[in-house]
């Protein structure tokens, strides 16, 4: 299948996955670092300092419409606002000490346009066509979403330089562990470090059925 035909979608942190109806027209991203400086009374141009960089931030524009179905077009985008609750089946809830968050998603399209890990700050949705009785059928929702965490192999200038080859993935089945699927695409199961690495694992015994999982190249 030629690539352009191919799906976007939101791989979700829980291992579910949220498609998009239609791909999106466009994919801006951004970054950014922080400078600092000293006003000096009678200086034009103060000196600048480094102060760190930020994480970077991406947004999409996207498109449901359930006019053929009749069906409300809300039971696609409350996936998305599901995506801004708080996740007790996270590691690290702990109801008690109210710490708790939403899951982190990434966004793919095809083999070529992977995003890093983000967390979606705001999603603004428009209904913009009804059924007679006023059931909601078509809608654009606006989904802004920020870097989770440091990723090593995401470039500022480039959002796909984290997969320059199309990677493989997998989804985990019962049963599964990371030594049993790094034995079946390397041939040798101490390589599960590769893939708890690549898919920001810290507990190798926490994958639970259902996550995708991307799997190095043999050689990296």
């Amino acid at each position: 299948m030629s690539s352009q035909l191919q799906k976007a979608y939101l791989e979700v942190e829980t291992g579910a996955r949220v498609d998009c109806m239609f791909n999106p027209t466009t994919f801006a991203f951004a970054t950014q670092n922080r400078w600092e400086s000293d006003q000096i009374p009678g200086k034009n141009t103060p000196s600048l300092r480094y102060a760190g960089g930020a994480g970077g931030t991406f947004s999409l524009s996207l498109v449901f419409d359930t006019t053929s179905t009749g069906k409300a077009v809300t039971i696609h985008t409350n996936k998305l606002l599901e995506l801004m609750e708080v996740d007790e089946s996270l590691p690290g809830f702990d109801a008690a000490k109210k710490n708790g968050r939403p899951p982190w998603v990434k966004f793919h399209w095809g083999t070529h346009l992977h995003s890093f890990k983000a967390v979606i700050s705001s999603t603004n949705v428009t209904f913009t066509y009804f059924s007679n009785e006023g059931l909601p059928l078509r809608a654009n929702v606006e989904l802004s979403l920020e870097q989770y965490e440091p990723d090593a192999n995401w470039g500022p200038q480039n959002p796909t330089s984290g997969t320059p080859n199309p990677k493989r993935t997998h989804q985990v089945q019962v049963g599964d562990t990371l030594d049993r699927i790094a034995g079946k695409y390397f041939g040798d199961p101490t390589r599960w470090r590769d893939i708890a690495t690549l898919n920001g694992i810290a507990d190798p015994l926490d994958v639970k059925p259902g996550r995708l999982l991307s799997i190095p190249e043999r050689g990296s």
